[in-house]
C-alpha cells in the first residue's frame, strides 16, 4: 500500500511530519545506512528488552509484519534486536503499536524525557 489519503488521514496528520523513505531493496539500504554510521534496530521477540536499549545515536529501526515478523536475511543484517516482552496469553503487539512504543523510547532518550 502506498502513502495515500487513507494513510494521511489514520495518522492523524502524523504524516506530514515523518521522513518516510521508499527503498526497492532493503538489505542493501541497510548496508549504506552502516556505512554512515547508522545503527540499525529490528523488534523481534527474541531481542533484549527495549527499555534498556541506548539508542542516543544515528538508528533505523526495522519493524517486521504481523505474524511472520522480521524475515531471518534482514534480522541477520540489523545491529540490535530488541523485544517487547509480553505477559499472559497474548505474544505479542500489533506492529504499529510496537513501532510506536520503540519510537517513543528513541524519542524520550534523544529529548532527555
Amino acid at each position: 500500500m502506498g502513502l495515500n489519503f487513507i494513510v494521511a488521514k489514520t495518522s492523524c496528520g502524523a504524516l506530514e511530519y515523518m521522513k518516510v523513505a521508499r527503498v526497492s531493496n532493503l538489505a542493501s539500504t541497510i548496508e549504506e545506512l552502516k556505512k554512515k554510521n547508522i545503527w540499525i534496530y529490528c523488534a523481534d521477540m527474541d531481542g533484549q528488552p527495549w527499555c534498556k536499549t541506548d539508542f542516543s545515536g544515528g538508528c533505523a529501526l526495522v519493524i517486521g509484519n504481523e505474524g511472520k515478523g522480521v524475515g531471518r536475511l534482514i534480522k541477520e543484517k540489523c545491529d540490535v534486536t530488541v523485544a517487547l516482552p509480553m505477559r499472559g496469553k497474548v505474544n505479542s503487539l500489533n506492529a504499529s503499536v510496537a513501532a510506536g512504543i520503540i519510537m517513543y523510547e528513541i524519542t524520550k532518550q534523544r529529548l532527555g524525557i
